[in-house]
C-alpha cells in the first residue's frame, strides 16, 4: 500500500483541498458567531481583533493557493503541499490559543458554551477531512483541541470538562484512523480496478498468439491515421504480408509449429518496422498488415524487401525440426484527398499481394498508379 499512496499522491493532495475548502469558509463564519451575538466582540475588542484578522488573513491566503494551484498548478510540488500543511495547521492552532483564552476567562459562558460548540464542529469537520493524511488530521485534532485541554486543567481546573474534551480527542483520533483505512481501500480497489480495466482492453486489442495488435485495433487506428494524413497532407503507406504456402506447414510439421512460425513472423516484423508509430498487427491466419504514416520516398518498399530476405533466411526451429517458408508482400501508398476513402488503400495493398502471389511468390510487390 505504501507504494500505491506514493503513485497517486497528487490525487490524495487534491482530495484534501477540496475537502478542507468549505472549512475554510467555516473558521470565519463560526468566529463571527462567537464574538458578535452575546457582543464580546466590543467587551474585548483588542482580543477579537487579533484573531479576526489572523483567522480572516490566514484564511484568505489558503483561498489564494488554492485558487493559484487550480489554475496554474497542475502538478503538485513539495512546496504546494508544505504550504498547505502549514496553512491548515497554522489555522487550526490559531483557533485552539483563542478557544483556550476563552474558556478560562471569568464569567462570559454563553460566549464559552458557543465557543465549545464551534470548536467541537470545527474539530469534527477537519479531522475527517484531513482522515487520507492520518498524519495530518491528528496533528490538527491536538492543534485544535489541547490548548483548551491544558488551560482549563492548568487554570480553572475544570477536570470534568477536561476529561471529556480527552475523550473527544482521542475517539476523533480513532475515527480518523477508521475513516484514513477506509479512504485507501476504497482507493486501492479503485486503482487496482482501473489497472485491470486497462489490461483487459490492452488484451482486447492484442493477438493472443503473436502478441502483435489485432484487426480491430488495426481498423481502429488505421481509420485515425488517415484522418490526420488527410489533414496533414501526409503519405500513409500499408503493407500486407502473407506467408506462402503456409498450409503446408501446417501439414508436414503440425498446427504448434506453425504457431511458432507465426510468432517468429511477428517477432521479425516488428524487428524491422520499429518506428514508435508503425503498426504491426495480425489482420487474420497468417496474414498482416503493417502501417506507416508520413513514410520517406520508397521507405516502405526498402522495409518490405528487407522483411522479405530476412524471412527467406530465417530457420525456424521446432523438435529438432527445421522450418523454412518466403512471404509475399503487397504495398501501397497514398496521400489521402477529401473525395478517396481508406479501403481503397487496402484494397490496392491487397491486390498488389494478390499480384505477388500469381507472379511467383517470395517478392514485394508495388501499387503505381
Amino acid at each position: 500500500m505504501a507504494n500505491l499512496k506514493q503513485d497517486i499522491s497528487p490525487r490524495v493532495l487534491d482530495d484534501l483541498k477540496k475537502r478542507s475548502l468549505a472549512g475554510v469558509f467555516t473558521y470565519t463564519i463560526a468566529l463571527c458567531v462567537v464574538l458578535f451575538p452575546d457582543g464580546y466582540y466590543y467587551r474585548n475588542p483588542q482580543m477579537s481583533n487579533w484573531f479576526l484578522w489572523l483567522i480572516t488573513g490566514i484564511c484568505v491566503l489558503r483561498l489564494i493557493q488554492l485558487f493559484i494551484e487550480s489554475k496554474f498548478i497542475s502538478r503538485p510540488t513539495r512546496l504546494n503541499t508544505c504550504l498547505f500543511w502549514v496553512g491548515v495547521v497554522v489555522t487550526g492552532l490559531i483557533w485552539g490559543v483563542l478557544s483556550a483564552i476563552v474558556m478560562v476567562q471569568p464569567g462570559e459562558e454563553n460566549v464559552k458554551l458557543m465557543m465549545l460548540v464551534c470548536t467541537i464542529g470545527i474539530c469534527s469537520g477537519g479531522c475527517s477531512a484531513f482522515s487520507p493524511d492520518l498524519r495530518l488530521a491528528l496533528v490538527f485534532n491536538v492543534f485544535i483541541l489541547w490548548p483548551s485541554i491544558f488551560a482549563l486543567a492548568t487554570v480553572t481546573e475544570n477536570f470534568p470538562l477536561v476529561s471529556l474534551l480527552v475523550m473527544f480527542s482521542t475517539y476523533m483520533a480513532f475515527m480518523s484512523s477508521r475513516q484514513n483505512t477506509e479512504y485507501w481501500t476504497a482507493l486501492n480497489n479503485e486503482t487496482l480496478l482501473k489497472e485491470k480495466t486497462r489490461d483487459l482492453e490492452k488484451l482486447s486489442n492484442m493477438d493472443g498468439l503473436t502478441g502483435l495488435y489485432n484487426r480491430r485495433f488495426f481498423d481502429t487506428a488505421f481509420k485515425l491515421a488517415w484522418q490526420r494524413a488527410l489533414r496533414n497532407r501526409q503519405r500513409l503507406s500499408l503493407i500486407i504480408c502473407d506467408i506462402d504456402y503456409f498450409k503446408q506447414v501446417n501439414d508436414a510439421h503440425g498446427h504448434q509449429a506453425g504457431d511458432e512460425f507465426l510468432r517468429t513472423m511477428a517477432h521479425t516484423l516488428t524487428q524491422v518496422f520499429k518506428r514508435q508509430t508503425d503498426i504491426v498487427a495480425r489482420y487474420g491466419g497468417e496474414e498482416f498488415v503493417v502501417l506507416i504514416e508520413d513514410a520517406g520516398d520508397g521507405r516502405a518498399v526498402e522495409l518490405s524487401e528487407r522483411f522479405r530476405r530476412q524471412m527467406a533466411d530465417n530457420r525456424v526451429r521446432f523438435e529438432a525440426r527445421t522450418i523454412r517458408a518466403t512471404v509475399s508482400l503487397g504495398v501501397a501508398e497514398e496521400v489521402p484527398a477529401a473525395d478517396t476513402q481508406r479501403e481503397s488503400l487496402l484494397a490496392r495493398a491487397d491486390a498488389m499481394l494478390y499480384k505477388a502471389k500469381q507472379s511467383g511468390r517470395n517478392r514485394v510487390a508495388v501499387y503505381t498508379d
